[in-house]
């Protein structure tokens, strides 16, 4: 920024840049340069070697520029920013407590619901006194899943296992027994259903709850199956949904 005065005085013009120079009124050249920051005078020998000088420093915004260091880049089109990713969403179903009524017309001898899409078990007692909700494994895929209502025809404590014929074809090296025991995949006890090969039971391996991981059986906590095995009855009602 400039500042001018005509009528034959000196001129003081001002520049942003921190430069005065003075120009007497009636002479063509300028007699000094006072630069603030040094005190240093500067002898320019004509107008136009100060005026070439100055547009020179005008045509040079770039070294007058502050970049702010948290200044947000420009927009390019071709590069867009990336799109904010969609939240995660929790499979908070899995620990939501449901009512019997739209599942079973009545509780007698009790009922079990398991909810193969939230990996959850659900029971309730005949008088409504009890109800439990436990965290469960499920089958491995949709081939492997079934469905529907069934009963509870059989209780074993301390249960032995043996691979079903599908099981061997798909698993030739799986054992043909495994004895009641820490290694048995059953747990420590097993509900067994009214379908065929098909069970309610603990498991040794935790770290199979809350996962697809069974064969078509719905497994549960050693802790949590003793439970439930305490509280079922033979005739108990299944659903599995």
């Amino acid at each position: 920024m400039w500042w001018h005065q005509n009528a034959g005085s000196d001129v003081c013009l001002i520049c942003d840049c921190g430069i005065h120079a003075i120009i007497c009124g009636n002479s063509s050249y300028i007699v000094r340069v006072v630069t603030i920051m040094s005190s240093k005078l500067i002898q320019f020998p004509s107008r136009r070697i100060f005026l070439t000088g100055t547009a020179a420093l005008l045509a040079t915004p770039a070294l007058s520029q502050v970049v702010e260091p948290d200044a947000e880049p420009a927009y390019d089109p071709l590069r867009p920013p990336p799109e904010p990713e969609p939240p995660v969403r929790r499979n908070i179903s899995a620990f939501r407590a449901k009512k019997w009524q739209p599942y079973f017309d009545n509780l007698k001898n009790g009922a079990i619901l398991v909810d193969i899409d939230s990996r959850a078990l659900h029971y309730w007692s005949a008088d409504e006194t009890t109800y439990k909700l436990f965290p469960s494994s499920v089958p491995l895929s949709d081939d492997l899943t079934r469905r529907g209502r069934t009963q509870v025809i059989r209780k074993v404590e301390g249960p032995s296992w043996a691979p079903t014929p599908n099981m061997r074809k798909r698993n030739p090296e799986w054992p043909a027994y495994v004895p009641p025991g820490p290694d048995n995949p059953l747990g420590t006890h097993a509900l067994y259903l009214s379908w065929k090969y098909y069970r309610i039971h603990g498991t040794h391996d935790t770290r199979k709850i809350g996962r697809k991981s069974s064969n078509g059986c719905i497994g549960l906590y050693n802790e949590h199956i003793a439970q439930l095995f305490g509280m079922a009855k033979l005739g108990t009602q299944v659903l599995l949904i």
